[in-house]
């Protein structure tokens, strides 16, 4: 899950050619009219997760911007290949956008038949944050720490149960990770979005969820949840008493990406358009003090680097759920 920061970490001077190859292309392309009616943000998981958040607070914005009504739609599943399969079967005209997370490079390393594939078929428009987990239990838990809780599984292999947003999400993969690298064994709960998640383990039917930095939060600060560890490399300054999970020993890091992707097909001066329009949103003090709160940061991205970070992330997902013996079902 890395494969992000080494992209976004490239010189200046690449980014600067990339910009100025992009321009040129833009140039040399026909002016594509759009939009021409509704756009639809399709958000591959149920309200509440990042990409629900993003899509909704984009959403009026481009409307502003393009003078077009754009409206969010959920269609969650297996972890974000609903809409996927969704997105890369619409008219390529950018009237379609995929928001998803990391989950989308998964799905290949999950997933026996997409139907899609999640490079090829699709062209990155925008990177729109990144963030890291937190491993929370509930408030009434006896574990206390993220020692508690690795003693506890190798005490009763299989008897410490976790959630997930869904199979496939990248709540469901990181904790898989997490188990490989701890030598753990634990019971996937599988659940239709991260709300749903996060009310089961505050209440106790299930035992730990590694949730999405943003989404814990409040509920953390209103002693809903205990926060166990983050998956950062380094402490989050919104919660500076939470270690992070290389704390304990384990070499274990799981940062995750968020953004808009659509069909492949797409022209690209359109998609240009589209990154553009969007990097312009992302960059205003209200949008970035939204995500700053939410624990997420905006790594300003081409095109041409979110592909990359598509590819690169497949190849990832794809040996680490070898080396945690997952099988595609």
């Amino acid at each position: 899950m890395q494969a992000y920061w080494k992209t976004i970490r490239r010189n200046a001077s690449s980014c600067l050619a990339l910009a100025l190859t992009a321009t040129l292309a833009h140039a040399a392309e026909p002016a594509t009219a759009f939009p021409t009616r509704t756009v639809q943000l399709v958000v591959g998981f149920s309200p509440g997760g990042l990409p629900d958040i993003a899509a909704r607070l984009l959403a009026p914005a481009l409307t502003d911007v393009w003078r077009q009504q754009v409206i969010v739609e959920n269609r969650p599943g297996a972890g974000s290949a609903v809409a996927a399969r969704m997105v890369a079967g619409a008219n390529p005209d950018g009237h379609m956008i995929l928001s998803t997370t990391a989950a989308h490079s998964a799905a290949p390393a999950l997933y026996a038949k997409l139907g899609y594939d999640p490079a090829a078929d699709f062209s990155g428009v925008a990177l729109v944050g990144t963030t890291p987990l937190l491993l929370v239990v509930g408030p009434t838990s006896g574990m206390r720490a993220l020692s508690d809780l690795i003693a506890q599984a190798k005490a009763k292999p299989g008897h410490i149960n976790f959630a997930s947003a869904g199979v496939g999400s990248n709540t469901h993969f990181g904790m898989e990770v997490f188990k490989s690298v701890a030598g753990l064994e634990m019971t996937h709960v599988p659940y239709k979005g991260i709300p749903e998640a996060l009310t089961d383990v505050m209440t106790g039917r299930v035992d730990v969820f590694a949730a999405p930095l943003g989404n814990a939060l409040a509920l953390l600060r209103d002693s809903k949840l205990r926060a166990l560890a983050v998956t950062k490399g380094q402490r989050t300054s919104l919660l500076p008493d939470v270690p992070t999970v290389a704390e304990t020993g384990l070499a274990f890091r799981w940062e995750t990406w968020f953004g808009l992707l659509v069909s492949s097909k797409t022209p690209r001066a359109l998609v240009m358009r589209l990154n553009a329009d969007i990097t312009r949103i992302l960059e205003q003090p209200a949008v970035a003090a939204r995500w700053a709160a939410l624990g997420a940061e905006v790594p300003r991205t081409t095109p041409e680097q979110f592909d990359q970070i598509v590819r690169d992330d497949i190849a990832t997902f794809t040996r680490s759920a070898r080396a945690a013996k997952i099988q595609p079902e």
